[in-house]
C-alpha cells in the first residue's frame, strides 16, 4: 500500500521537470511591481514581483544584473523577461530574470538607442576630439536645478577641495517637457562668463526624469560648447546621451566636482615637494659655487697679486735692456757703414770717377762704330737691298727685279737686265 505514496522531493522534482520542459514557460514576459528587493554582495538580485492579485519570487543573477542601466528598488514597476522553474529546497516556483526594463520606457529605450547610433555615426562620441579639462581652473560653471542635492553637493565639494575657485550657477529645469530647451539655453549663456569648465547634470531619478539629457538638442549643445564639459547625470549606473558627447563623464554630481578641481591638499603637497627639490638644488649650487670660489681664491693671482705685478716688471725691464743693446748694435753697424761710404773712392774723387766712366763709354762707342755698316759705306762700299732686305748673294736676284743700292750720301734704284 505504501507504494502509492511518493516523497515531497519526488513530487517537487516531477513538477520542476514538467515546468522546465514546458516551452511556454522557457521564455516568459511579465510586468509587475518590485517588492522585498535585496542586492546580494555577489551581485545577484532577489525580489518579489507582484500585481494586485498575486506575486512570484524572482532572482536575477550577477551575469544579467551587470547589463542593467538602472538600479531596481522597491515600488518600481518593471518589465522582465525570464524562465519559470522550481526551487527544490522550498518547493516554490519562481522566475529567473534575464532582462529588465522600467515599465513604460520601452519606446524611450528604442529612441535612446536610435539617437545614440546616429550621433556616434556622426562622430560626436569620438574620443580624439574631447577637450582637456583644465587642471587649475579659476571659474566653474554649473548647469543644473537651483535647488536640490546636486548643486549643494557640487558647491560643497568644490569649496572643500579648491576654495579659490568661483562657482557660477546657470539655473535650469532638469526634467519635464521644457527642460531640454532650458538646459540648451543655459549652456549657451555660460559661454559669456569666461568660465574654465562647465558641469552639466542633475541628481538621480527614473529614466523619465533623466530624459532631458537624452535629447538631441542637448547633446549637440554640449558637443558644440567651446568650454570643456563634464556630464554629471544621475547615479553611476545611469548613462545618458549627454555622457557620451561630454568631454568627461562623472558618475555623480559630487564626482563631477572632484574631477573639475584639484584637491588643495594635493597641490600643497606637490608645492612642498617642489620647494624641497628647489632648496636642494639651490644648496647644491651654492656648494658648487663656493668650491669654485675657494679654488679661485687659492690661485696665486688672488693670493699675492703683487707678485704677478713684480714678475711682469722684471720681464719688462729685461725687454728694455735687450732693446737698449739691440739699438746700440744697430747704431754701431750703421756708423761703420757710414764711415765706409765716406771713405769710398766715389765720394773722395768724384771727377776722376766721372772721367773713368766717360773713357769707358767712348771705348764702347768706338767699338760700335767699327761694327757699324755706315762706316763701311763711308769707306767706298755700298749695300744692296731688294724689298727692304739686304742682298748677300747674286743668286737671290733675277731679271726685272728692282734693287736699291745704298751709298754713304744717298741711294739709287736699278733694274736687273
Amino acid at each position: 500500500m505504501n507504494d502509492k505514496y511518493i516523497t515531497v522531493s519526488q513530487l517537487t522534482r516531477y513538477i520542476k521537470y514538467k515546468i522546465d520542459n514546458d516551452v511556454n514557460l522557457n521564455e516568459v514576459f511579465l510586468k509587475g511591481e518590485i517588492s522585498n528587493f535585496k542586492a546580494h554582495t555577489r551581485g545577484h538580485y532577489y525580489f518579489t514581483l507582484k500585481d494586485d492579485g498575486s506575486r512570484i519570487n524572482a532572482i536575477m543573477f550577477a551575469s544579467s544584473t551587470k547589463k542593467l542601466k538602472f538600479m531596481p528598488n522597491d515600488g518600481m514597476k518593471v518589465l522582465v523577461t525570464g524562465k519559470i522553474s522550481v526551487f527544490e529546497a522550498n518547493g516554490g516556483y519562481q522566475i529567473y530574470v534575464n532582462d529588465m526594463l522600467e515599465d513604460g520606457i520601452g519606446n524611450l529605450y528604442i529612441a535612446y538607442e536610435q539617437l545614440k547610433k546616429k550621433l556616434e555615426a556622426e562622430g560626436l562620441f569620438d574620443q580624439t576630439i574631447k577637450k582637456k579639462i583644465p587642471r587649475i581652473p579659476k571659474r566653474i560653471g554649473v548647469v543644473t536645478a537651483p535647488t536640490g542635492a546636486a548643486i549643494k553637493d557640487i558647491i560643497s565639494t568644490i569649496k572643500r577641495r579648491w576654495p579659490i575657485a568661483e562657482v557660477y550657477l546657470f539655473p535650469a529645469l532638469v526634467q519635464g517637457e521644457d527642460a531640454k530647451e532650458d538646459i540648451v539655453k543655459q549652456i549657451h549663456n555660460s559661454i559669456n562668463y569666461d568660465i574654465d569648465t562647465l558641469i552639466v547634470g542633475r541628481g538621480g531619478g527614473s529614466i523619465e526624469d533623466l530624459w532631458a539629457f537624452n535629447e538631441e538638442i542637448v547633446a549637440r549643445a554640449i558637443y558644440e560648447c567651446p568650454v570643456p564639459v563634464i556630464s554629471a547625470v544621475g547615479h553611476e549606473i545611469d548613462f545618458t546621451i549627454a555622457d557620451f558627447v561630454a568631454d568627461l563623464r562623472a558618475p555623480t554630481p559630487t564626482g563631477a566636482a572632484e574631477m573639475a578641481v584639484p584637491d588643495i591638499n594635493d597641490i600643497k603637497a606637490y608645492l612642498e615637494q617642489i620647494k624641497i627639490r628647489l632648496n636642494k638644488a639651490i644648496t647644491n649650487d651654492i656648494k658648487r659655487y663656493r668650491e669654485k670660489l675657494n679654488y679661485l681664491k687659492s690661485r696665486p693671482v688672488l693670493v699675492n697679486p703683487i707678485t704677478i705685478y713684480q714678475n711682469k716688471e722684471m720681464v719688462f725691464d729685461n725687454i728694455i735692456e735687450r732693446l737698449k743693446y739691440s739699438m746700440k748694435d744697430i747704431v754701431s753697424l750703421k756708423e761703420k757703414r757710414l764711415i765706409t761710404i765716406k771713405n769710398s773712392y766715389a765720394l773722395k774723387s768724384p771727377y776722376q770717377l766721372i772721367d773713368k766712366k766717360a773713357n769707358k763709354y767712348l771705348q764702347i762707342v768706338s767699338k760700335l762704330e767699327t761694327l757699324s755698316p755706315l762706316l763701311t759705306i763711308k769707306r767706298g762700299y755700298s749695300i744692296t737691298r731688294i724689298d727692304g732686305k739686304v742682298l748677300s748673294s747674286v743668286k737671290k736676284i733675277k731679271k726685272k727685279d728692282v734693287i736699291t743700292v745704298e751709298f754713304s750720301d744717298g741711294d739709287i734704284k736699278a733694274e736687273v737686265l
